[in-house]
């Protein structure tokens, strides 16, 4: 007879393995449980938060036995902070751990088996990495900082150690500067990025004032944006990720959707006769046209546009690569079929969801395309995210 649990049960687990999202994974009497914040080989006392049938996630209360992974999270607010999940591990077992994430992706959902090997580019910088951030305000409490983890609730910020120093100097100052009293709503979101030479760029629609340009060189291109831009959030790693993404591809006619300010574009404009970058945000189309310009790139076209609406209407073409690099919540399946139909040679998808991505994968897999390779980016450090780029080819 199945034994029954309750939420609030105590129970002792050893974890297995970490899957999606980052989870630990264990096993108890007739129940798979997930334990955030674990490590592999970790025996745990946990306690049941959540149960659906015969899974359930519960919450660490003592670790019994560490495993020989465990290290002591170098930041304070970790465990509360909803930012990073990573930091009780060392780094090797982060990396191995991102690998065995993306291959229980593909398995699972995608129901591919890839025999080879998934190799993983790691960041230079374990700490302080980080060119763009997102930070949230309480109005009320003069709080700044991030969400707790599983909730709305803020948690009180003073210092970010995987920030670059330039962006942990602005959010010092700004939680020393922040104008409280013309702050209309209870909660604000400020968005922040650093360039080169020091420069910061803050963009939040409840701060009065000029939003500063920055610039950032990657893969011998210079790149003008914003903080109302996306742009890749590790500075150590973006030329490995152009030329993971683009490798050694030439030809005639490239197409690059979701470009953002063009940091795909412009690289692959020295490679191919024609480029069009198709992206929905004007602002950073603008920004795309400047880049383009200041490069003297005279082969490129903007779209500014949905990948989704840009498909849809393109009837014909002779694409020899398709490049793309959507948003963490993936493409409509539309998009991608829509995609397909246009018969691009060669395909490289850049991808920061590995469950997004194996969905995907399927549905190039059904309709011809082989994986040539698969390559894994440490962009986000201390996290359980993973940068995957995919090279496909029919």
């Amino acid at each position: 007879m199945a034994k029954d649990y309750s939420i609030g049960d105590r129970l002792e687990v050893r974890i297995e393995k970490i899957v999606p999202r980052g989870l630990g994974l264990a096993f108890a009497e007739g129940l798979t449980v997930f334990v955030p914040l674990a490590a592999v080989g970790d025996v745990l006392a946990v306690r049941i938060t959540e149960i659906k049938g015969k899974t359930a996630f519960a919450g660490i209360e003592s670790i019994v036995t560490p495993s020989p992974d465990r290290i002591a999270p170098p930041c304070e607010y970790f465990g509360a902070c909803g930012g990073c999940d990573f930091q009780q591990v060392d780094y090797a077992a982060q990396l191995a751990a991102k690998v065995g994430i993306i291959r229980d992706c593909l398995h699972r959902i995608a129901k591919i088996d890839y025999g080879k090997e998934i190799s993983i580019i790691p960041s230079p910088a374990e700490l302080g990495y980080r060119l763009r951030a997102q930070w949230h305000t309480n109005t009320a409490s003069k709080k700044i900082g991030y969400y707790r983890r599983d909730s709305r609730d803020l948690v009180d910020i003073e210092r970010c150690i995987i920030l670059a120093p330039e962006l942990q100097n602005k959010l010092t100052e700004l939680r020393s500067s922040l104008p409280w009293e013309t702050l209309s709503g209870e909660k604000t979101q400020i968005d922040a990025a650093c360039g080169r030479d020091g420069g910061v760029s803050v963009y939040s629609p409840e701060l009065i004032g000029p939003m500063n340009e920055i610039e950032v060189s990657a893969f011998d291109e210079n790149f003008i944006f914003s903080a109302r831009s996306f742009f890749q959030g590790n500075h150590f790693l973006l030329d490995k990720l152009v030329e993971t993404a683009i490798g050694d591809a030439r030809g005639k006619n490239a197409l690059d959707l979701y470009c953002g300010v063009g940091f795909f574009t412009l690289p692959l404009a020295r490679r191919f006769e024609n480029v069009i970058g198709v992206e929905e945000n004007e602002n950073a189309i603008d920004f795309a046209i400047r880049n383009a310009a200041n490069a003297s790139l005279t082969n490129v076209e903007f779209r500014a546009e949905s990948v989704r609406r840009y498909l849809s209407n393109v009837v014909a073409s002779d694409l020899d690569l398709v490049l793309l690099d959507p948003p963490r919540a993936g493409t409509e399946k539309e998009t991608i079929l829509n995609l397909i139909r246009l018969a691009p040679k060669r395909v490289s998808y850049v991808a920061c969801e590995p469950s997004v991505l194996a969905r995907d994968l399927r549905r190039f897999a059904d309709s011809g395309y082989e994986i040539e390779s698969i390559t894994a980016l440490d962009m986000f450090p201390q996290t359980h995210h993973v940068e995957t780029v995919v090279r496909l080819y029919q």
